[in-house]
C-alpha cells in the first residue's frame, strides 16, 4: 500500500507544485484583463463551466484558520480554479480576453489525456489487489500445504522408503517391545500369509512410555523394516482456528495413506486429541472432541486387508477416552518403558558407535551409574561429553569427560566462579554430609555415588544417591527411606547450626511429591487405606478432585504425617553420627566433591583413601579441569600397571618345576600347622629327595588323614603359632 500511494503521489501530487484557490467569477475576469494567468482550461459539469488554471506568478495567500498547532499558515499560490455560467456570452467574452492577452486556453478535448491518468491511478490498486488474491488460490491449489485453500488438508507427505534408513538394529535397549511389533512388519511384508488363515492383523498399536524411551524411533524402524511409506504428524497438528479443520485433515491423512498402501500412520502424543471425552474441557461439542469422533470413524473403518497400520505414541495413556483404546481401534499396546542397566549399556554402545572413546572408558560402568536415565538422556550425556572433550581440545573422550557431561545433565554447568562465603561453605557442607550420613546408614536399597558442594545450577551443592540395582518395585520401607535421606540436608543443617534455611526447598518438594503418592496412589496409610484417590472418574469436570473437602484434609495430614516421620528419623541418624558427620562435611570444605569411594572410607575409617590423598591438594580449592584430567589419567596409568604386574606373577606362577621340585611335590609328606625350625625343614628336605619305599607308599592314605585328636592339636598348634608370629 506504501508503494502504491508514492506511485499515486509521483504521478499526480507532484503535478502541482503549489497550493490551488479558489476565486470568483468576476475577480477571474479581471485577472485575466491584467494579463496574470497563463492558461486555464474550461470543463462543463452539471449545467456551469469548471475552470481551473494556473498563474504567470506564484502569490502568497495567508489564512487565518490555525492548524494543529494553534498558529496560522501561509503558502504559495500557483493555480485557481472557478465556474462560470453555461451560456453563449459569458464563454465568448473569457475567449476573446484570452486570445487579446495571449493566455493559453483549453477544452475538454484536450485534457482527456489527464482524465484517463487519474483513472488508471485510482484502478490500480485494486487490480493489484485481485492478482494478489489469484495467485494465493494458484498456489494453495497446488497443494504445498501452506495456501489459503488447503486448511482442510492434512498436509502430511509419506517418506520415502528407500529414504528411511532406521532398522530395528538401530534400536536398542527394547528387545521385548521391538519382538511385540514383528508381527507388524511380517504382516505389512507379506499379508496373505495372515489373511489366507482368516487371521486379522492388530488395526492399531499404541506406544506408551515416558518421554524420550524412543517411540518414536520404534515405529520409524518398523517402518523402515517394512518398507513401507510412513505418515508422520502430530497430534496438535489436526486442531486449527477454523472450526472442521481437524476432522478435514482425518479424512484427508487417511485417504492418503489408502491410496499408498501398504503404510504406516504415525501419530505422536496422541493425547493432544484423544483425550477422553465429557471432562468439561471448553463443553461437550467443541473442535477437538470433532476430531476424535472422526479419528474413530476412520479406524472403525478399516478393513482387516487394507494394509494400513496406525500407529500412535503418547505418555498419558491414562486420559485417552476408551473408545480409542477398545479392540478393533488400537488393540495392542505396547510399553515401552525405561531401559534397564543391560539396556543402558547397548543404547550407549549404539551412540558411542561415531565418538573415539578414550581406554579408561567403561561402558558398562557408565550405564550402572545412570539409573532411571532413558535413551534421549544417554544420547546427551555422550553428546556433552564429546563438547567438554572438545572444549579441551583433546582427541578422545575420557571417563573424566563423562562424569563431567553426567553432572551437567542431573545438575547443570558448574558455577565455579560464584563467589560464596566461608559461612555459607560450611552451611552447604554440613547440609550435603546430612545427606551423606543419612544414606550411609539406611544403604539398604540405595547408595551414596557422589557428593559436592560446587554449586551447579540453582543448588548450591547436590547429592546423587543411586538405587544398587534397576528397581521396578518400591516397597513403603524404601520409599520412606528416600524421604529420610532428602530430610537428611535441613538435618544437618539443625543439628550443626542450629537454624534453618532456604538450600532445602527442592528436597521437601521431592519428598512432598513421594509422600502424596504414597497416601493417594499406593495406599500404604491406615488413615485412608488401600484406595486410589488420583485417577480421574468419568463424569468429573477436569481439573477437580474425585473426592470431598474432608478426605482432601485426611490426605494432607497424612501427608504431614510422613514427612514428620521421616524428618524426625533423619535428625536422630545425624544426632547420632556426630562425629562421622563432621569428618564428611570437613573433607567436603577441603576437597569440594566425593566420589563412592572415598564417601564410604569416610565412613568407615574417619579418613580419605590412600590414593585419594595423594591426588587430591591439601589446598581448600576446587581442581581444575586439567587437574582433573591429569589424577583420571595418573589414576589410569596405576591400575594398568597394576595390571601388568599381576600378568607378570601369573606367568611367573605357571613357569614349568624343576626335576626336584616334582619329587618334593609328589612326595607325600604332612606337616603340622605349626611353625617349623630351619634345621627340621632341611632335614624334611633331604628325605623328601630320597624314592619313597614301599611302607611310606602303603602309609600315605593313613598319614593324610589324621585323626580327630591330631586335628585338635594341629588347630591349638596353628593358633600358639599365630600369636609367636
Amino acid at each position: 500500500m506504501l508503494l502504491l500511494w508514492g506511485i499515486n503521489w509521483a504521478i499526480g501530487g507532484s503535478s502541482s507544485t503549489g497550493a490551488t484557490e479558489n476565486i470568483s467569477y468576476s475577480h477571474f475576469v479581471k485577472k485575466l484583463r491584467q494579463g496574470k494567468i497563463k492558461d486555464f482550461n474550461v470543463q462543463p459539469s452539471n449545467g456551469v463551466y469548471s475552470v481551473t488554471g494556473t498563474y504567470k506568478s506564484s502569490t502568497t495567500s495567508s489564512s487565518s484558520n490555525s492548524d494543529i498547532f494553534g498558529t496560522g499558515s501561509s503558502s504559495k499560490v500557483t493555480g485557481f480554479s472557478t465556474t462560470m455560467l453555461e451560456n453563449d456570452s459569458s464563454v465568448k467574452t473569457v475567449q476573446d480576453l484570452a486570445q487579446s492577452n495571449g493566455v493559453k486556453m483549453s477544452s475538454q478535448g484536450e485534457s482527456q489525456s489527464s482524465n484517463w491518468i487519474s483513472t488508471i491511478i485510482m484502478l490500480v490498486p485494486t487490480v493489484l489487489f485481485i492478482v494478489m488474491m489469484v495467485m494465493m488460490m494458484n498456489q494453495g491449489g497446488r497443494g504445498n500445504g501452506n495456501g489459503i485453500m488447503n486448511f482442510g488438508r492434512s498436509n502430511v507427505k509419506p517418506q520415502d522408503p528407500k529414504k528411511n534408513k532406521v532398522r530395528f538394529d538401530d534400536v536398542a535397549g527394547e528387545e521385548e517391545e521391538k519382538q511385540e511389533l514383528v508381527e507388524v512388519v511380517e504382516f505389512l511384508k507379506n499379508p496373505a500369509k495372515y489373511t489366507k488363515l482368516g487371521a486379522r492383523i492388530p488395526s492399531g498399536v499404541l506406544l506408551e512410555g515416558p518421554p524420550g524411551t524412543g517411540k518414536t524411533l520404534l515405529a520409524k524402524a518398523v517402518a523402515g523394516e517394512a518398507g513401507v511409506p510412513f505418515f508422520s504428524i502430530s497430534g496438535s497438528d489436526f486442531v486449527e482456528m477454523f472450526v472442521g479443520v481437524g476432522a478435514s485433515r482425518v479424512r484427508d491423512l487417511f485417504n492418503n495413506a489408502k491410496k499408498n498402501a501398504p503404510s504406516i500412520i504415525f501419530i505422536d502424543e496422541i493425547d493432544a486429541i484423544g483425550r477422553q471425552r465429557g471432562n468439561g474441557q471448553g463443553g461437550g461439542n467443541d473442535e477437538r472432541e470433532q476430531t476424535l469422533n472422526q479419528l474413530l470413524v476412520e479406524m472403525d473403518g478399516f478393513e482387516g486387508d487394507e494394509g494400513v497400520i496406525v500407529m500412535a505414541a503418547t505418555n498419558r495413556s491414562d486420559v485417552l477416552d476408551p473408545a480409542l483404546t477398545r479392540p478393533g481401534r488400537f488393540d495392542r499396546k505396547v510399553l515401552v518403558g525405561r531401559p534397564d542397566v543391560k539396556g543402558r549399556e547397548a543404547i550407549l554402545r549404539v551412540h558411542a558407535k561415531n565418538k573415539p572413546l578414550a581406554s579408561d572408558v567403561d561402558l558398562k560402568e557408565v550405564a550402572r551409574q545412570t539409573p532411571g536415565f532413558v535413551g534421549a538422556d544417554l544420547e546427551n550425556v555422550l553428546n556433552e561429553a564429546a563438547l567438554v572433550a572438545a572444549r579441551r581440545n583433546g582427541n578422545e573422550i575420557t571417563a573424566a569427560d563423562i562424569d563431567e557431561a553426567e553432572d551437567r545433565v542431573i545438575a547443570g554447568p558448574a558455577k565455579k566462579d560464584r563467589m560464596i562465603s566461608q559461612k555459607e561453605r560450611e552451611r552447604v557442607a554440613f547440609h550435603e554430609a546430612g545427606h551423606s550420613i543419612c544414606g550411609l546408614v539406611l544403604s539398604d536399597s540405595r547408595t551414596v555415588r557422589k557428593v559436592t558442594i560446587v554449586p551447579r545450577g540453582r543448588a548450591g551443592g547436590y547429592n546423587i544417591m543411586l538405587p544398587k540395582d534397576d528397581q521396578f518395585i518400591l516397597t513403603k520401607k524404601q520409599l520412606f527411606e528416600q524421604i529420610v535421606g532428602l530430610m537428611g540436608g535441613r538435618a544437618g543443617e539443625e543439628v550443626v547450626v542450629g537454624d534453618q534455611s532456604t538450600g532445602a526447598s527442592n528436597d521437601f518438594e521431592q519428598a512432598t511429591a513421594i509422600a502424596h503418592s504414597m497416601v493417594v496412589n499406593y495406599g500404604m496409610t491406615d488413615e485412608l487405606g488401600m484406595v486410589e484417590l488420583e485417577k480421574e472418574v468419568e463424569g468429573i469436570p477436569y481439573g477437580m478432585k474425585p473426592y470431598s473437602e474432608t478426605t482432601a484434609a485426611k490426605i494432607d495430614e497424612a501427608v504431614k504425617k510422613i514427612l514428620d516421620d521421616a524428618h524426625a528419623k533423619a535428625v536422630e541418624i545425624v544426632e547420632n553420627n556426630r562425629e562421622k558427620h563432621r569428618i564428611i562435611a570437613e573433607a567436603l570444605l577441603k576437597y569440594e566433591t566425593l566420589d563412592e569411594k572415598q564417601i564410604y572410607s569416610l565412613y568407615k575409617t574417619g579418613k580419605m583413601p590412600e590414593k585419594s590423598q595423594e591426588e587430591f591438594p591439601s589446598e581448600a580449592k576446587a581442581l581444575s579441569y586439567e587437574e582433573a584430567k591429569e589424577a583420571a589419567q595418573k589414576k589410569a596409568e596405576e591400575k594398568a600397571e597394576e595390571g601388568r604386574r599381576e600378568e607378570a606373577e601369573k606367568a611367573e606362577a605357571l613357569k614349568t618345576p624343576s626335576e626336584s621340585d616334582r619329587q618334593v611335590k609328589e612326595t607325600p609328606v604332612v606337616l603340622e600347622k605349626k611353625v617349623i625350625p630351619k634345621e627340621d625343614l632341611d632335614k624334611l628336605t633331604e628325605s623328601a629327595v630320597k624314592t619313597p619305599s614301599e611302607d611310606d607308599l602303603a602309609n600315605k592314605e593313613k598319614a593324610e588323614k589324621p585323626s580327630e585328636d591330631q586335628e585338635a592339636d594341629q588347630n591349638k598348634d596353628q593358633d600358639d603359632s599365630s600369636q609367636d608370629e
